[in-house]
């Protein structure tokens, strides 16, 4: 059952956060990573964010968080299928958002893989776009659609069920809103562009065990 939603976009500390809740006793946490190392549940994600909420229990089935894409866009839908799961919002500097997700999620530097998973993968993308997620847009733009999100995100949850975070602020604030002991292990850091984009390229190409 999720217990922790995170409705932040990639790009904002997502790959932390999702080792900061495992720690935490929320995991496994499911990442875009997961869609990446498992590319025949991108059938459900695309039929899910078309509209078909009966694919989300079964996508979700065993994790107790979700960060990161795809599930970030279908923060409202979960929310109401798991209405006593808490909000994290991971957020960051717009225009540092922007650089980042330029240069890694939202590059379009063609990358190699596999034709089958190319297949699945072109379906799921394209409904990504249609929530919002293009690859397309200026920054001006991009940058609209990234505030756009993170204030319907504020506006739409319960403010006792939310917390607006920005990794930088390590333990403190994140354990205190999960009920949770601070670890007495340093806060996770790390997934910068160039360890994003040799990552995401090892994994397509050849798999990997773990996504940092």
């Amino acid at each position: 059952m999720v217990q922790v939603i995170g409705a932040g976009f990639g790009r904002t500390g997502t790959a932390s956060l999702k080792r900061a809740l495992e720690l935490l006793g929320f995991g496994p946490c499911h990442h875009m990573s997961e869609v990446l190392k498992q590319p025949q549940t991108t059938v459900g994600w695309t039929a899910a964010l078309n509209g078909d909420r009966t694919a989300l229990p079964p996508l979700l089935e065993g994790y107790k968080a979700t960060v990161d894409f795809p599930g970030c866009l279908l923060w409202r839908e979960m929310t109401e299928l798991y209405p006593d799961a808490k909000v994290v919002l991971s957020v960051r500097d717009p225009k540092k958002w922007y650089d980042s997700a330029r240069a890694t999620i939202l590059s379009t530097e063609p990358r190699e893989m596999p034709q089958d998973i190319a297949t699945l993968l072109r379906p799921f993308s394209e409904a990504m776009a249609a929530r919002g997620f293009r690859r397309d847009l200026s920054e001006a733009d991009t940058i609209e659609v990234f505030n756009r999100h993170n204030e319907s995100v504020q506006a739409g949850v319960d403010p006792r069920k939310l917390l607006v975070y920005e990794v930088s602020q390590g333990w403190a604030p994140l354990c205190e809103f999960l009920d949770a002991e601070v670890p007495d292990t340093p806060f996770p850091r790390g997934n910068d562009s160039a360890s994003f984009r040799e990552n995401v390229n090892r994994l397509l190409k050849d798999g990997i065990d773990d996504f940092v």
